[in-house]
């Protein structure tokens, strides 16, 4: 199947000599899966008694590096032998992380995968966060879920899964009805602000505002543009519509208003309670609904200092009135979310795709991480393979330079989880093995021009790029590992920490691959276990050069003032 075809070499594995004519001959036969790059070695001048090489490249030849690099091609049977194997693995035995695929995964928990068996499973197949949506279930069943996490990172010594913990927010939503009713176009039906009334031909609104935030000539749409209606009068507690695009209306259905936000609070009162729900089980990231201005984050992130909660804040993208604010609120957070179900709601649809665009590259310049969230495998809640557009869809967040792509009903009540997030793994697999170079957002530097990393950070890019190598960063709190993913490197970034805390958050970022490991009390000391571990896991191969990264914001085994970078030999 087309789904299942990537490339069996992504980060860490490397072409033969072009004297090879197996290659050569594979190439010629697969020339269409061909086109990323490949190791390119420079010629050390000495290496040290513990194997580093010290290169002397002038940075100004490592900007403009020119070097052909040669290709080799993907083996689609190669790959569906790693996915036969994959799924063949047995619950509870998976440890070894996901290094090959850059663009993370983030899952949805729901009926469908809140058990112990479906969370193994999904990590197995790719999960890289798991969200909880709390729109739905209680504490209790979250709690659950958390538990559940936990006890996998606990008792997985490779894979690790970030916790996220998504706000319900401000929505305005149907009342509950006896049975579903059936809307047909040109019929009249009203939505009141009285309670307890469902009718074949008016039903309640759970927003006391709603007859205020609504004018006469608004299209009113329901369950995200599933059926719409236009507004044709009002009275004091009720709005009469004509219905436009009929459908089946359930209880409970989200409500919009084209081109409008309503005037609700963005966290709520039920939001605070889960947002403490969340400081006290540890969490790891937030995402907060409905989004309009940047004083909520403010808000949120003084309560969490307050707290002593080291919980970073995704905001979603969904409302008209964030878009103007776009920047100031995606400065304020430490990442965003396009949330394209009611982003395409309040706005015309045709600007969504324009606008995650946008906030990628916002995103991206600011060195934040950003999600491309809903719809991205809807058909697959009910059928076994998605549809042509679907797969379309990932590729372009993956390109686009998404850290991660997000699966909702697919995984939290669809028939086929599993297979979902294997979709969702593989597509991301074979289009990230043709982005010969990402490219960095030009005006990155200015995020952090105050920083000394920033710079160390480009210039460990370009030589893990011109090299050919892997990066391995030593890291207390992240942010040296976040600098990196936002750069692009081409090789993966191992990130090893001795904070299970910041393991857990790393696991969101675009081409990292976390490791929790005690740091010893001497460098070198700590850089030979490194590098053992990851050749024990395969993860390296022996002789195989990696650059490694000392610097950031707290110093490990130097003073303030000193930054390093080294290449060594496994």
């Amino acid at each position: 199947m087309a789904q299942v075809v990537a490339t069996r070499l992504i980060h860490g594995a490397f072409a033969p000599s072009p004297s090879s004519g197996s290659v050569q001959s594979r190439s010629e036969k697969l020339k269409p899966y061909s086109g990323f790059a490949l190791k390119v070695l420079a010629q050390p001048e000495k290496s040290s008694r513990h194997g580093a090489i010290h290169v002397s490249v002038p940075v100004s030849a490592l900007r403009s590096s020119s070097a052909e690099p040669e290709v080799i091609p993907v083996i689609p049977e190669d790959v569906v032998k790693e996915i036969q194997q994959l799924e063949n693995t047995s619950a509870g035995m998976w440890s070894k992380p996901m290094v090959r695929r850059k663009t993370k995964i983030v899952c949805t928990i729901g009926p469908s995968t809140n058990a112990k068996e479906m969370i193994w499973k999904l990590a197995e197949a790719g999960m890289n966060v798991a969200r909880l949506n709390m729109s739905h279930g209680d504490h209790g069943s979250h709690q659950k879920v958390i538990d559940l996490v936990k006890e996998y990172n606990a008792q997985t010594k490779g894979n690790v899964i970030a916790i996220m913990l998504d706000t319900k927010g401000p929505e305005v939503r149907s009342g509950d009805l006896p049975q579903p009713i059936e809307l047909n176009s040109g019929q009249e039906f009203t939505f009141t602000i009285r309670r307890g009334v469902g009718t074949t031909d008016c039903v309640s609104v759970n927003y006391d505002d709603f007859v205020n935030d609504v004018e006469v000539g608004d299209m009113l749409l329901v369950d995200g543009g599933m059926m719409s209606l236009t507004v044709k009068s009002k009275t004091e507690d009720s709005v009469k519509c004509e219905v436009v695009d009929g459908g089946e209306l359930k209880s409970r259905r989200h409500l919009n208003v084209r081109g409008k936000s309503a005037t609700l609070p963005s966290i709520t009162e039920k939001d605070w309670d889960d947002i403490k729900f969340g400081v006290d089980n540890k969490v790891d990231f937030y995402a907060v609904s409905f989004v309009k201005d940047a004083s909520v984050v403010h808000e949120l992130k003084n309560y969490l200092k307050d707290c002593g909660a080291d919980i970073h804040v995704i905001v979603k993208i969904e409302s008209a009135d964030s878009i103007p604010n776009l920047h100031s609120i995606i400065t304020a957070s430490d990442g965003a979310m396009v949330a394209r179900g009611d982003l395409g709601a309040e706005l015309p649809i045709e600007e969504v795709p324009l606008l995650q665009e946008e906030i990628i590259r916002i995103c991206r310049s600011m060195g934040k991480a950003v999600i491309v969230a809903t719809n991205m495998l809807e058909s697959m809640i009910v059928h076994p393979t998605p549809t042509r557009a679907e797969v379309s869809d990932i590729a372009i967040a993956v390109r686009e330079g998404a850290d991660a792509v997000m699966l909702s009903g697919e995984t939290a009540h669809g028939k086929f989880p599993l297979k979902a997030a294997k979709v969702m793994h593989t597509v991301s697999l074979r289009t990230e093995a043709t982005i010969v170079g990402a490219q960095t957002p030009p005006n990155l530097g200015q995020a952090f021009k105050k920083h000394m990393s920033e710079m160390f950070a480009f210039h460990a890019t370009m030589m893990s790029n011109t090299l050919g190598t892997s990066i391995v960063v030593f890291t207390r709190t992240g942010f040296m590992a976040i600098l990196l993913s936002h750069y692009r490197p081409s090789g993966t970034i191992f990130a090893f920490t001795n904070e299970k805390r910041i393991q857990q958050r790393l696991a969101l970022y675009q081409g990292i691959c976390p490791i929790y490991m005690e740091f010893s009390a001497d460098a070198d000391e700590t850089f030979a276990d490194a590098l053992a571990l990851l050749k024990n896991q395969g993860m390296v191969k022996d002789g195989e050069p990696v650059a490694l990264v000392q610097s950031g914001r707290q110093p490990i085994w130097r003073f303030q003032s000193t930054h390093n970078i080294q290449v060594r030999k496994v």
